[in-house]
């Protein structure tokens, strides 16, 4: 797998917690849930995120938690049921991802080893970051996104 060692800028975002088995229930969160709230508050066309809190291979599913989250500007106002947070900016390695909401965790779990048989450990929560013009093919469930790790 390839992927860049990157360093990012610090990110305001709002975002709706999820919370239970990673999977396909997450397509199912940022579909029924995240995205109608997303078009609801205007923020539509923006940079989003996925933020995984917790290690699926050492939390019980029914306990992990990830933020669905959204770029917003250091002036928008967060009303509920959402809540405002900041990724932390620094070295994060960074690879791209084209596939299916099933292919995704195979995906990661590739890319966690890589970086462990080199010696590289995460510091802190990864996300995934999706384009503004993010997109999902409607016959295939395939879209693309950053896997993101920091380092």
């Amino acid at each position: 797998m390839e992927y860049d060692i990157r360093q990012l800028a610090p990110v305001r975002v709002v975002y709706l917690r999820y919370k239970g088995p990673f999977g396909p229930a997450l397509g199912e969160f940022w579909q029924e849930v995240f995205t109608p709230w997303q078009k609801a508050m205007g923020l539509m066309n923006k940079v989003t995120y996925g933020v995984a809190l917790d290690d699926p291979a050492t939390t019980a599913a029914a306990e992990c938690r990830y933020d669905a989250c959204v770029e917003v500007s250091a002036e928008y106002p967060v009303r509920e049921p959402a809540r405002a947070a900041e990724l932390a900016g620094g070295s994060y390695a960074v690879t791209s991802f084209h596939g299916t909401a099933a292919q995704i965790g195979a995906a990661w779990g590739a890319f966690f080893g890589q970086l462990q048989a080199e010696g590289k450990h995460p510091a802190g929560p990864c996300f995934e970051r999706y384009a503004a013009d993010y997109a999902m093919d409607p016959a295939t469930g395939a879209f693309s996104a950053e896997l993101c790790i920091p380092l």
